[in-house]
Parts: C-alpha cells; sequence; structure tokens
C-alpha cells in the first residue's frame, strides 16, 4: 500500500556504508556517464527482457501480471520481477544478501538519504545522466530531480511523489494518510457519542463490539487489529495514534509537524508510551483480536474485508478493504470519527519529491529500456497506471475510464472494479485476470494523485472528479456529512476544524547513521519492538509499568542515548528544512 507502507514508518538503514563499499563499484555498461544517450526508440520491437526490480515498498513478489504488466510488456516488451523484502521475509537478511553479491536490482525502489547514499557509496546505483537529457516526461520536475541528486557527481536517483503545489499544502486529497476510521454504522447505533481523547474511544468501541460480537462470516469482530510486518525503529501500530496528535517519526523521534516539540518514543510520558498504553488497556477489555501477534498484513486486510475489525489508523486500510458498492449501498462502511483534542498530521505536498527514490541498478539490463519505463511513469499515461488504487489511481484510459462531454469518467467495468471492491475480471485483450491482482506492484507514486492531469484539466485522483463524486454518494456518506457540519470530505472537515497539522513537503532526507550508530539503532530497536508487544499484552498494569521500566533500562544499557542524539539533530534539520522551503515558496 502508498507509498501507504512508507507513511505508516520511516524504515531504518537495513546496511552500513562498510557493508557497500565492499561491493563492486560500477555496473558492466561501456557507455561514460556524461555521454548523451538516447531512450527515444519503439521499445515493443526490442528484444524481450525481464528484469528484476528490488523494492522496498511492494507487498507482492513475482512476476507483474495482469494489466498493468500488459501494459508495460506492450510498450516496452519487458516483464517486471518484483523483489520484495516486505514479502520475503527474513529482516534485512534478502538486503544485505543481494548488496554483499554486488547487484542490488536492474531497478530499485528504495529510501533517499542514507539508503540512496550509501549505495551510490557502493558502486550499487548507475549515473543516468547520459539519459535523462531525453526523459521528457521527468523533465517537467527538473527542480526535484537536481534537488535529490545535488552533490551527488550525477543523477543517480528520481523522485517519488513530486508535485506542483505548495509545501503547505496537505498532499494526501481528500483523506488524511492517518485518522480514526470506525464502522459508522454500528457507530451510528449508539447515537454518536463524543470523544474528546484517544482513551475516549475504548468505550465506545466496547459498546460496538458488545452490539456486534460476529462479523457476517460467523468469525468474532474484534475492535482492534495489529501486526508486526512494518515494525522498524518501533511497533508501528503504536506510532500511528501519535499521528492524530501532529507526531511524526524521525529515528526513535517523534517530532511535531510545526516544531513544537520533540520526544523520545520511550519516555514514560511520550505519544508512543501512550499508544502502547491504549493497546494494553483495550486488550484488558477483550478488544484486541488475539491473533494479532502472529498475523500478517495480508491476513489483517482480509478481516477488514469481512467485517471483523472496528477501528483502523488509516483509510486506505478499512475504506478501501471494506467499503465497497455493495456494503455502503447497505448503508455499512468506515468513517472518519473526530476526536475533540486532535490535530492530525498531515504531509505538505513535497515540491522536491517524496521520501523514496527510483533508481536504475549500476549492472542493469538495458539501462536504457529501464529509463524510457521510468519516464514513462512521470507521463500522465503511467501516472494513471501505475499509481496505487488506495490513493485514487484512474487506471488505464478505455477499461476503467474515459472522456465524455470533455469531463473524465470512470467506465462501467471501472466502476464494478474500482468501486466494487476490485474483484472484476478483466477482458483477456487488457491481460485478464482480477482488476486488482493487475495493479501496479510497484507500489510507488511518481506523480502526486492531487495534481492536476494536464490531458484532462482534473486531478489524476479519481475521487476528485465531479462524475465520480455524484456517483458515490450513499447513505452512509450522507450520514457522515449530516453529522459532520455538511463537510464534503474527511480532509474538508478537519480544515474547517482547524484539526490539521501540515508538516511542510522540504524533501528532507536524514543523513547515513554511521557504522556505530547502525549497530547501536539494530540492538535498540529490536528490543523497542520486543518490549512494545509484550507491553500490549502483559497480564495486568504492574506488568505493563514494569515492562516499560525494563525496556528504558535496556536500551539505555545498549546506547540508547547516542542514536537518540542523532535522530533528534535530524529531526531539528528537518523542522529547518521545512522554515526554508515554505520561505522559497511563499
Amino acid at each position: 500500500m502508498r507509498s501507504r507502507k512508507a507513511v505508516a514508518l520511516l524504515m531504518a538503514p537495513l546496511v552500513g556504508v562498510l557493508t557497500l563499499t565492499a561491493c563492486s563499484t560500477g555496473g558492466s555498461n561501456d557507455a561514460s556517464p556524461t555521454e548523451s544517450a538516447s531512450i527515444d526508440q519503439d521499445w515493443s520491437k526490442a528484444e524481450p527482457i525481464t528484469i528484476d526490480v528490488f523494492d522496498g515498498l511492494a507487498n507482492y513478489q513475482g512476476i507483474q501480471s495482469g494489466w498493468f504488466g500488459k501494459i508495460v510488456e506492450d510498450k516496452f516488451n519487458m516483464k517486471l520481477n518484483i523483489i520484495a523484502p516486505n514479502v520475503a521475509g527474513g529482516g534485512d537478511t534478502l538486503y544485505n544478501t543481494r548488496v554483499a553479491g554486488g547487484n542490488l536490482g536492474d531497478l530499485i525502489v528504495t529510501d533517499k538519504g542514507q539508503k540512496m547514499d550509501e549505495l551510490i557509496q557502493g558502486g550499487l546505483l548507475l549515473d543516468a545522466s547520459k539519459y535523462y537529457g531525453s526523459m521528457k516526461n521527468l523533465g517537467a520536475y527538473d527542480a526535484a530531480v537536481k534537488k535529490l541528486n545535488d552533490g551527488k557527481n550525477g543523477t543517480y536517483g528520481f523522485p517519488t511523489q513530486v508535485s506542483s503545489h505548495k509545501p503547505t499544502d496537505s498532499s494526501e486529497g481528500l483523506d488524511p494518510t492517518f485518522g480514526t476510521f470506525v464502522r459508522w454504522d454500528y457507530y451510528s447505533e449508539l447515537g454518536y457519542p463524543q470523544v474528546n481523547s484517544l482513551e475516549d474511544l475504548l468505550p465506545v468501541l466496547k459498546q460496538m463490539q458488545a452490539a456486534h460480537p460476529k462479523a457476517d462470516n460467523g468469525k468474532p469482530i474484534y475492535a482492534i487489529e495489529l501486526f508486526k510486518d512494518w515494525d522498524g525503529n518501533m511497533m508501528v501500530m503504536a506510532k500511528q495514534p501519535a499521528c492524530l496528535y501532529g507526531y511524526d517519526e524521525m529515528g526513535f523521534v517523534l517530532a511535531k509537524a510545526d516544531g513544537s516539540d520533540y520526544q523520545s518514543i520511550v519516555d514514560s510520558d511520550s505519544a508512543y508510551v501512550r499508544s502502547l498504553k491504549f493497546y494494553f488497556d483495550a486488550n484488558q477489555q477483550g478488544l484486541v483480536d488475539p491473533e494479532s501477534t502472529t498475523q500478517n498484513y495480508d491476513t489483517m486486510f482480509s478481516k477488514y474485508q469481512n467485517g471483523q475489525a472496528l477501528l483502523a489508523w488509516w483509510p486506505w486500510l478499512a475504506q478501501s478493504a471494506y467499503n465497497t458498492t455493495d456494503n455502503v449501498g447497505a448503508g455499512k462502511g468506515f468513517e472518519l470519527l473526530p476526536i475533540k483534542d486532535q490535530k492530525v498530521f498531515s504531509y505538505g505536498a513535497e515540491v522536491y519529491g517524496g521520501k523514496q527514490i527510483f533508481a536504475i541498478g549500476s549492472k542493469a539490463k538495458d539501462p536504457a529500456r529501464i529509463a524510457a519505463f521510468l519516464d514513462w511513469l512521470y507521463s500522465p499515461e503511467g501516472v494513471r497506471a501505475s499509481g496505487s488504487q488506495t490513493m485514487g489511481a484512474a487506471g488505464p484510459q478505455g477499461l476503467t475510464w474515459d472522456v465524455k462531454d470533455g469531463k473524465p469518467v470512470l467506465t462501467d467495468f471501472g466502476s464494478e472494479a474500482i468501486l466494487g471492491g476490485g474483484e472484476a475480471e478483466v477482458p483477456a485483450e487488457w491481460g485478464g485476470g482480477k482488476y486488482s491482482d493487475g495493479v501496479s506492484a510497484l507500489n510507488a507514486t511518481t506523480v502526486l494523485p492531487i495534481d492536476t492531469d494536464p490531458e484532462t484539466k482534473f486531478p489524476y485522483n479519481y475521487k476528485y472528479w465531479p462524475s465520480v463524486q455524484e456517483a458515490t454518494k450513499t447513505a452512509l456518506s450522507d450520514d457522515w456529512s449530516s453529522h459532520m457540519g455538511d463537510a464534503t470530505s474527511t480532509m474538508d472537515y478537519l480544515a474547517k476544524n482547524d484539526q490539521v497539522l501540515v508538516g511542510p513537503g522540504s524533501g528532507y532526507a536524514a543523513p547515513a547513521d554511521s557504522s556505530e550508530i547502525e549497530a547501536i539503532r539494530n540492538q535498540v530497536k529490536a528490543s523497542i519492538v520486543e518490549y512494545s508487544w509484550k507491553m500490549v499484552f502483559a497480564k495486568d498494569e504492574a506488568e505493563f509499568s514494569s515492562l516499560l521500566k525494563e525496556m528504558q533500562d535496556t536500551v539505555d544499557g545498549l546506547g540508547y542515548q547516542k542514536v537518540l542524539d542523532f535522530d533528534m539533530a535530524n529531526a531539528k534539520a528537518q523542522n529547518d528544512a521545512r522554515v526554508a522551503v515554505v520561505d522559497a515558496f511563499k
């Protein structure tokens, strides 16, 4: 999901500079990086190839199939073999193994900043300067490309989530990245009780679960679902409630969007520990799914699809899984339940690009063809086709949408496929299979969906299209709007009620961990994650408090303060960059 995983956590570096510098320092391509090399040719007539795509955001592993795979094959005679550490498991093992072998992949999706710098230093990324001059679609975002590669003596990476919006504009569109999304139909049965704080959610959730103990499939309903797949510097699900109060993470620091507060996550009064206590209290009341300690994201997602969950911190989880045409037509679905004291963190539009990059591997097969593919991803057609469905990607014109009376509209198939949960069968001439199975597995957004499509003159995000907004009105959305001051969307409500805090999009990327910092971090984060899960499922409050103290003492003994000082400096530098970019784009 976005770049969706990417905003749920900021992954810690997986290997240090010393590991990378042991690798090969270059690829086997003969052309000098300073030479000009055109990518303009009919790649559909080139020899067929399969490229390895090492993708730190992907939630699927294997050959890209379905309609997106067919588009790529028809245009470039190229298949994408997705290598996804999120799926492969084993933590850092897959990344380290491939890095040690000197070949991470032909096409790489990774973090900018420390990860990118490490890979350049280790010789695993190609200087694509010779191709960049003919990458016309990316040329529209030249300022972001130059900013990303500033001081790197080449063009090694291409930014994701580029935008023409101001850095103080929310980047998310109609829905925030974070929020308290509940089964609104069950909540309405309680008479719409006001929720004043995070903790006030629990009695509401308890009543909802008591009234609806089982889903339609006969399996138990739990208010809260957790999973471990994305744990990094901390338990990722314990970070999410902190985002409701304007915080986001920088290593072991929770930093407020406006620069007014910085917290060590292990402090007893931190928003992170508050979240752990929230989950502990929920579990004491029987509101947490006991399978949370063993299930993965996919298993959890299926429970949302089946109506077995009542709360989600992300709209792209709950609403994409459950708010199908049939469900909302029956008055069932997830909507935002605002907390009175919230100030939800929002990512500002990244004028210099987001936290992830595309890069070509230094040993890539046919790098010119990969450069052409990358450039296409930034074209209007590529943006629509490769974007995340949960972020409002419209898909391919002629299949899921078309232009009618000068305005974009979903086709009958598009309505069934996109609004109906992705189960629709794609016609054979478009690649066949379920529509959702054919969605781009890259899971990386090139251009923000809220940006205007130069061909349709409407936002890329189909949810903004007047035709879709009219077609998707339901009794559920009308009821929500009527109780939210006639708000037209969750972001509309939050903005009108001063409940959103934007972290300006500065393009800041933290510097690489030193080998010492990395070694300490890896030990510390493992302890934090381990103790966090134990605290959530502690038998009583005394054990919760004891485990918290034990965690604090353990990480202090491992050198936590040294890494915290580093992360704190980075968090403050990020705020300086935010202040600077706001001044630059006034």
